[in-house]
């Protein structure tokens, strides 16, 4: 009798210390998430506080259809099917540091840029890892120390834009190509695959355009970012010890499921998005609706991708979403 009651109690505390260990590894993923996606969200917060807004500067934000900036990503409402990227990216000018080609004639303000890396032909780091460019911008006038080296530009004001110079190229493109690749990226979040960013306006509206096309007469410009009330960012982040669990390939498909914000259905009066539609949308996809998981069982409980690429659960119960809104009026 004696020993039969040893044998429970050692089986008992066997399954409690299990238990134990499998709720502090999960904590211990969400709290490296969370570490992480901070780091993240307040690099991003520290830039655009100090991005220089003005009405004779180029930005490469994405925006309407017909507005020559855009920030590649799902902007404008397409599927990587339709030949775009899986998430967003951004450039502009901050007053901040950077990398400088020289010693001399540094100047105060910086090229930024924020992407995905998109570059399949790696399939490894920074492969969908967030990269961040700073490079730093010499003085108007100054005299390249190396002749030979490409011609290293200052700022740039309109009608020059972002796009426009060739040794800028990689802050406007991330795919496969030489024009994608520049030393002054580093990566800043290794565990972010997703990326995406949307605006809201002064007059309350959440839109991923950066201008008022309901004012009267109907806004048609950034103009200084003067109808823009705060920039909202959203990451998806996953624990690197997950990630190491399925190939590239299957977190590009994830990363394409979470919706952009063109696309993502809004829950206000008439479909109108409101502030928590995107991180709702992309934790429902993710996770399912509790309230219908029949319908929409989420790619948890389905153990698939919509195309069709299984994912452990242990894989989906390490991602995390994190929305933050940064105010313009405050920096």
């Amino acid at each position: 009798m004696a020993v039969a009651v040893l044998v429970i109690l050692i089986v008992f505390v066997a399954q409690l210390t299990n238990s134990a260990t499998a709720i502090t590894r999960v904590g211990t993923k969400h709290m490296d998430a969370d570490t992480q996606a901070r780091t993240v969200l307040d690099r991003f917060g520290f830039d655009i506080g100090r991005m220089i807004r003005r009405n004779d500067l180029d930005y490469y934000i994405k925006g309407a259809a017909a507005y020559t900036g855009h920030g590649n990503g799902h902007g404008w409402g397409k599927k990587l099917t339709g030949g775009q990227q899986g998430s967003d990216q951004c450039a502009f000018f901050a007053s901040v540091p950077g990398y400088y080609p020289q010693s001399s004639g540094q100047g105060p303000i910086s090229l930024v840029a924020y992407r995905i890396n998109q570059n399949s032909t790696t399939a490894t780091e920074p492969y969908l890892q967030l990269q961040r460019m700073g490079k730093g911008l010499l003085w108007n006038g100054v005299v390249t120390e190396n002749p030979k080296a490409s011609t290293v530009y200052p700022i740039v004001f309109l009608p020059n834009t972002i796009s426009g110079i060739p040794s800028w190229s990689a802050a406007v493109n991330d795919d496969n190509s030489g024009q994608s690749i520049d030393a002054d990226y580093e990566v800043v979040g290794s565990q972010v695959f997703r990326f995406e960013y949307w605006y809201l306006l002064k007059s309350g509206i959440l839109t991923d355009v950066p201008w008022d096309q309901a004012a009267t007469p109907a806004h048609t410009w950034l103009n200084g970012w003067t109808d823009v009330q705060a920039i909202a960012v959203a990451i998806a982040v996953v624990d690197p010890r997950a990630r190491a669990l399925i190939p590239s390939t299957t977190l590009l498909d994830i990363a394409s499921d979470l919706d952009d914000f063109k696309t993502a259905p809004g829950r206000g009066i008439g479909g109108q998005k409101k502030v928590g539609d995107i991180e709702y949308r992309w934790n429902t996809v993710l996770f399912g609706d509790p309230a219908d998981l029949a319908n929409t069982p989420g790619i948890l409980n389905r153990g698939t991708t919509t195309a069709g690429s299984r994912v452990p659960r242990e894989v989906m119960k390490s991602i995390r979403i994190y929305v933050r809104y940064f105010d313009l009026r405050e920096q």
